[in-house]
């Protein structure tokens, strides 16, 4: 348990973090399932849409620290080319 100040506020402030990221990791996987579902339905378009709609999505949990890079990276890269190969 936290006893000096410091380490009370360090824990109040960890604690925000955490519910902040959570969200964030939340919605992120939001918007990939979209692109599942779409991906899974057979519709080229849709998927593409919803792809459209995920990565700028995908990149900002990148930029917020949520993700590592290579990680959504390796995620659009995927999800990309299941997208291509429908049809």
């Amino acid at each position: 348990m936290a006893n000096s100040p410091q380490a009370k506020k360090r824990a109040r402030q960890n604690e925000a973090r955490f519910a902040v990221n959570k969200m964030r990791r939340s919605r992120i996987r939001t918007y990939l399932r979209a692109v599942e579902e779409a991906i899974a339905s057979g519709d080229q378009k849709a998927a593409a849409a919803a792809l459209k709609v995920a990565q700028p999505e995908l990149m900002r949990g990148v930029t917020k620290g949520v993700m590592h890079k290579n990680t959504a990276a390796r995620k659009m890269s995927r999800l990309s080319s299941r997208v291509k190969a429908i049809g």
